[in-house]
């Protein structure tokens, strides 16, 4: 997540039934989705399984099949259908906008009630919008938070932080207490692109500027991402793995070892974490001097989107199939599954009245004003793919952070350039 958690390269198909083309339209839909469970114990097979029983049930003579896919392949899955002409009629993935700008999608309002269309949360309909229509139907969703264990900061006599330099004094003292990772950041190829987001707006920056064009380079990543280097990175404050080589899922398992005395989490990590008996604050990212208390940056959201690929024969089942799904207590179950947050404003009021964790709604608080990464530009897929391939070199010891993001950048414009 995007929103998710590592897969584990499970790939399963289950059907509710056979079905077959006849008449005016197919009865048989065929859903391609990514594995959010990191076990077995954990597949998303069981939920999808259960919920294409029950769609067969309400719409006699409709069925639904299922693929599962790794997150790690899930798009590029998706994509090698569409490029074959063999498009499943409904994905879930981390964009759409590609797919939107070739025409090969139903928008929102072909699909959706006025009311259901209107329940998403703002933020995420923004997000999911291209050339002023809903195509991306985000489906669960979560926000950013820094993390602290506060047994370790206590140790260390360390103070939360508002500030970069603030940061920077509370890592100094969680090392000087033999902590591994003072703070933990994952640069690594899994999910590098949220890290870096995270920072790049506790500066003012960004992937974007105020017109929506790229702006990778700009003087206040540059800035960032030398900050980090030599703040950071060459005093050894982030461990001992190099930040282009650690991911996510190395960051969440070494801070539920009680290794970690900070990182960037989402509401999953504060789940386990707490299952564990760990003491865990949450803040907001501290942002840079620069700053200070003038602008409190947003948060970072991330959504995994849904969408209905147009085929002659599918619109009638799609828009059953897809109605159902947004359900809140179908929603309410997956988003619960896994310690998501649900994408719909009545789903996420009817979790919170069922007396879900009240640490969910600092998360939903967060998401309601968060900025996502640019999924309505169709060339993101790309550019995001050469963001986590590369952002973790510009904060290596010897590196120019100008001189990497400015090679992320004309990658970017590459990919964004007409074909």
């Amino acid at each position: 997540m995007a929103a998710s958690t590592a897969a584990f390269g499970l790939l399963v198909s289950l059907a509710t039934g056979c079905g077959s083309s006849s008449g005016s339209g197919r009865t048989t839909l065929r859903l391609v989705v990514p594995e959010y469970g990191d076990t077995p114990a954990t597949s998303s097979k069981a939920y999808w399984d259960k919920l294409t029983r029950a769609f067969a049930a309400a719409h006699p003579g409709m069925n639904a099949e299922v693929t599962l896919h790794p997150w790690a392949d899930v798009d590029r899955e998706v994509t090698r259908m569409v490029e074959a002409g063999d498009a499943p009629d409904v994905a879930l993935m981390g964009a759409y906008s590609d797919f939107a700008a070739q025409d090969r999608l139903y928008p929102a309002d072909e699909l959706l009630s006025v009311q259901r269309e209107a329940n998403f949360l703002p933020t995420l309909a923004e997000a999911g919008t291209f050339g002023y229509s809903l195509y991306g139907l985000p489906f669960v969703a979560s926000s950013r938070l820094l993390f602290y264990n506060e047994a370790l900061f206590d140790k260390a006599g360390a103070e939360p932080p508002k500030t970069w330099s603030d940061l920077k004094e509370a890592a100094e003292a969680l090392k000087a207490a033999g902590v591994t990772y003072p703070y933990a950041l994952p640069l690594g190829p899994e999910e590098a692109h949220a890290e870096a987001l995270i920072w790049e707006l506790s500066n003012g920056g960004g992937y974007t500027d105020s017109s929506g064009g790229y702006s990778i380079a700009s003087e206040e990543n540059t800035e960032t991402f030398r900050w980090i280097r030599d703040n950071l990175v060459e005093p050894e404050l982030t461990g001992p793995v190099a930040p282009a080589a650690f991911n996510r899922r190395d960051a969440f398992a070494a801070f539920l070892r009680g290794e970690v005395g900070m990182v960037n989490g989402y509401p999953s990590l504060l789940h386990q974490a707490r299952a564990k008996g760990i003491r865990v604050g949450t803040l907001t990212m501290p942002v840079s001097d620069t700053l200070g208390d003038s602008k409190a940056p947003p948060s970072v959201g991330v959504a995994d989107w849904m969408m209905a690929f147009k085929h002659d024969d599918n619109r009638e089942l799609v828009r059953e199939f897809v109605d159902f799904v947004y359900e809140d207590k179908n929603l309410n179950e997956f988003a619960g599954r896994y310690d998501l947050l649900p994408s719909t404003v009545s789903a996420g009021q009817a979790s919170q009245g069922a007396g879900t964790d009240p640490s969910t709604e600092q998360f939903l608080n967060a998401l309601s004003s968060a900025q996502l990464y640019p999924v309505n530009e169709p060339s993101w897929l790309q550019v995001s793919d050469t963001i986590k391939r590369n952002i973790g070199k510009a904060v290596a010891p010897s590196a120019d952070p100008q001189k990497v993001l400015e090679d992320i950048a004309q990658q970017a414009r590459a990919s964004a350039e007409p074909k």
